[in-house]
């Protein structure tokens, strides 16, 4: 087999499995996620909400909580509202949950969410994507070990963490015939079977403050580094025309 065969296969591969991957979590298409990573606002309440709803059971142990000053938050704004007992400003963000616990519960430990937002991508959209499709579609169902389910990870391990702000729901299906076959399809709607703390949409801007904290965790100098890119393309833009025209200068009296 010759070298480019071989990497025309692999390439076949590496997309078949990537397709295969994709289809296996199944689930509907995901939402746009809204959120920009310049709106500290946003981030310093999505950071609370993390703190206070995901940290207990998920890590985030690449990300120190002194580096949530890049979102404009002082060390005494962190210790009084983003802090577990005991914690320092200057350590990694661990799970309050004891391992051990955690897989006696769950099965397995959660997984860390550093990178999250971006491990998540793929066809379906980004990372941000996914996960603020997945916080608003979970649902009650008794036949799961956690009594959750959820439309965009069906057979999802994970509870709702959020169910207390949103309440219960339940979608509501489309029933069709194809081959002879009555198939249900998500409508799109959904009713609500106890309310939560917030309405519904204080709850989805709960959730994109959130996601864009997440989308700002798995790369906190994303903002900056396309800043830079900015300026580096501009001094490229100006650094061409300048050694344009020396070049025309320099060679003007050569025939």
């Amino acid at each position: 087999m010759t070298m480019w065969k071989k990497i025309i296969l692999g390439l076949t591969l590496a997309l078949g499995l990537g397709a295969a991957a994709q289809a296996s979590t199944g689930g509907i298409s995901w939402d746009k996620a809204p959120g920009k990573l310049d709106d500290n606002a946003s981030l310093q309440r999505g950071a609370k909400i993390f703190v206070n709803y995901c940290l207990s059971c998920h890590s985030a142990a690449f990300m120190r909580f002194n580096r949530l000053q890049d979102i404009g938050l002082t060390d005494d704004e962190i210790k009084d509202n983003l802090l577990f007992v005991g914690s320092k400003v200057g350590d990694m963000m661990k799970a309050a949950i004891d391992p051990v616990e955690a897989k006696a519960f769950f099965g397995a430990n959660p997984p860390d969410l550093t990178l999250v937002a971006r491990s998540r991508s793929g066809a379906g959209g980004t990372g941000a994507d996914y996960l603020y499709t997945l916080f608003r579609t979970y649902y009650r169902d008794d036949s799961r070990p956690t009594g959750w389910n959820n439309l965009a990870f069906p057979n999802i391990g994970m509870p709702h963490p959020l169910w207390q702000l949103q309440g219960e729901r339940k979608p509501i299906y489309h029933t069709v015939e194809s081959h002879g076959k009555e198939e249900h399809s998500f409508s799109g709607r959904w009713e609500q079977v106890t309310p939560g703390t917030l309405t519904p949409l204080q709850y989805d801007q709960t959730v994109a403050d959130l996601v864009n904290f997440l989308k700002w965790m798995s790369e906190p100098a994303q903002s900056k580094r396309v800043q830079i890119g900015v300026w580096v393309l501009i001094f490229l833009a100006l650094f061409t025309l300048i050694s344009w025209r020396l070049n025309a200068a320099y060679w003007k009296d050569v025939k």
